[in-house]
């Protein structure tokens, strides 16, 4: 680590001293953006917890603060440090910590926030454990002697239904739009005996579901020698014994027909998020997409040609430089045609060392809303007609939490063509996969009758 990778205290003297929990210090981690920051989130608090620090949850007051944040739009941006003032502000004597996209991109920005004391990119977020220890004063052996006396699990959670598991890091695909592969590097992939190991941690610890998840998937395997993503499926469905796996997203010039092949296992959840990002060729080419809506098109045949129940989602984005009237237009019939189960839309904002940062972006910013709405309003009425869709059918659901909301509690869980349900039971469901007959529409989720 450098010198610049860190930053020093500079909003007050935080040592131990200071802590309310000198045993072990508490650590709350909150987490933008995407699923792999979400995987990232939960391996550092599993080495805050072999460090002897105790995790509690997002939100909840504790002696360290550490945002774990997004930088791919300027929204992601202001959201982060609106987060970190509001941390401070809750926690005034807590150590703020900002890693993370937003922080490799943009160090010396977030040091300015007000009340962050210490900013960490992703090149050395595996280090912050040890970081934080640092600042704080707390050296090895009071690490040591906390950690062996920590009630604190490996990987913190309310539940231990799904697990984000990482399998590769970067993208050597340099989209014009994308900053990503700014702040994660260069593509590589995790070993596949790491990631046995890694979910069959998960399975010990009473998971039931992993989402597979990384910046671009469908190369997994490129730099290690004799391994694709197909092949890194078969390893993991045969030794592990995980309940459910779920791909997290997948280029449609990715998806093969020997890929859809893995699918005959029932262990691997038919959902897929194959992003679009604009129904216009000409934009597709101008964001140096690796497709066209032909093709696209086509992918999606084959998937649905496979699995007609399969969950298809994606991401959209609307005001990239050059489209105009016309292009949203094509993009907006396309993505209806379509027919996703859901979308999400983005209004292009350009990101500084990409190179759509140097087009002209001549979409004023409240035709970006509007565009934006009009996407949002397709992407609620295909969601709905998807669900109807299902309705009637049996399909397998994990479920999650539950609230009381009248006589009986009502449960809320996810089917594995990524459907969100509810039930109103006395049965104990949490962590449970059961079976269910979707039964009618209730806002943003489905009503089941669970056997």
């Amino acid at each position: 680590m450098t010198v610049n990778d860190q930053l020093p205290v500079t909003s007050s003297q935080l040592s131990l001293d200071s802590l309310g929990n000198i045993g072990a210090p508490t650590v709350s981690i909150q987490t933008h953006g995407c699923k792999l920051n979400q995987a990232d989130s939960d391996q550092l608090a599993r080495r805050f917890a072999e460090s002897g620090y105790m995790v509690v949850d997002a939100g909840d007051p504790a002696d360290v603060f550490v945002l774990n944040t997004c930088t791919v739009t300027l929204t992601a941006d202001s959201k982060a440090r609106q987060a970190l003032r509001k941390a401070h502000r809750a926690n005034p004597t807590a150590l703020i910590v900002a890693t993370g996209c937003y922080a490799q991109r943009h160090r010396e920005e977030l040091a300015q926030v007000d009340g962050v004391s210490v900013v960490v990119g992703n090149t050395d977020k595996e280090r912050l454990p040890d970081i934080v220890s640092e600042t704080l004063g707390r050296n090895r052996s009071d690490a040591e002697h906390t950690a062996l006396g920590t009630a604190s699990p490996l990987w913190p959670s309310p539940s231990r239904n799904r697990a984000m598991i990482k399998i590769q890091e970067g993208c050597n695909q340099v989209c014009a739009y994308c900053i990503v592969p700014k702040v994660r590097g260069r593509e590589r992939s995790i070993p596949p005996e790491s990631l046995v190991e890694q979910i069959s941690d998960r399975v010990r610890c009473g998971y039931h579901e992993v989402v597979l998840t990384g910046t671009q998937l469908g190369t997994y395997g490129y730099d290690l020698p004799g391994m694709t993503l197909p092949t890194l499926i078969e390893t993991l469905l045969l030794e592990t014994s995980i309940s459910r796996i779920r791909v997290s997203s997948l280029q449609a010039h990715e998806i093969s027909p020997q890929l859809l092949d893995l699918w005959q296992d029932n262990r691997l959840c038919p959902h897929f998020h194959v992003p679009l990002q604009s129904g216009s060729d000409p934009v597709l080419r101008a964001m140096r997409r690796r497709y066209t809506t032909a093709q696209f098109e086509a992918t999606l045949e084959l998937i649905r040609g496979r699995m007609p129940d399969a969950g298809i989602t994606t991401d959209v984005i609307v005001g990239f430089p050059g489209e105009g009237d016309a292009e949203f237009q094509e993009s907006r019939k396309f993505a209806q045609q379509m027919s996703f189960s859901d979308m999400h839309v983005f209004p292009f904002s350009p990101r500084p060392g990409t190179s759509a940062a140097y087009l002209e972006d001549n979409t004023p910013a409240q035709v970006k809303r509007e565009r934006a709405a009009e996407m949002i309003e397709l992407a609620s009425r295909g969601s709905a007609e998807f669900r109807r869709g299902q309705l009637g059918k049996v399909r397998q659901v994990l479920w999650e939490s539950s609230r009381r909301d009248g006589p009986r509690p009502v449960w809320q869980g996810l089917t594995d063509n990524y459907i969100r349900v509810k039930t109103a039971t006395d049965d104990e469901l949490r962590d449970r996969i059961t079976t269910a007959r979707l039964m009618a529409l209730e806002g943003e989720t489905v009503s089941v009758e669970v056997p």
